[in-house]
C-alpha cells in the first residue's frame, strides 16, 4: 500500500486509488460486530479478521452508505477536524484491504 499526503490517498485492492471525495460503503462480503472498544470486522471472501479500535471509526464505517462522499460521513460521525487525516488514512487502509468499496 502507498500513502500519498494528509488527505489519505492510497491504492486500493483493484488498483485504483482511495478518493475521500468519491462514494464508499462497507463491503458486503463483511461483517462488523460491535465490541466495546470500537467493532470485530470479518471478510468472508478472505477469510481476515481485523478490528475497527474507536467507536466513531465505526460510526464513519456504518455511514459510508447513506453520504454521498467519505468527507461527509466523518463530518457528520462528528470526527474533529484535528483527527480527519488519521481517519483517512485509516479508510485508506481498509479499502486497500477491500473492507470498504466504492459504490
Amino acid at each position: 500500500m502507498s500513502t500519498k499526503t494528509a488527505e489519505g490517498v492510497a491504492g486500493v485492492k483493484d488498483g485504483s486509488v482511495f478518493d475521500p471525495g468519491a462514494p464508499y460503503r462497507c463491503s458486503p462480503q463483511v461483517s462488523l460486530r460491535p465490541e466495546p472498544f470500537g467493532a470485530l470486522v470479518y471478510h468472508f471472501g478472505t477469510r481476515k479478521l481485523s478490528f475497527l479500535k474507536t467507536l466513531p471509526l465505526v460510526e464513519v464505517v456504518k455511514g459510508l452508505e447513506s453520504h454521498p462522499d467519505v468527507h461527509s460521513a466523518i463530518e457528520a460521525a462528528g470526527v474533529e477536524e484535528a483527527q480527519r487525516p488519521a481517519y483517512l488514512k485509516a479508510l485508506a487502509g481498509l479499502a486497500a484491504s477491500g473492507t470498504i468499496e466504492p459504490r
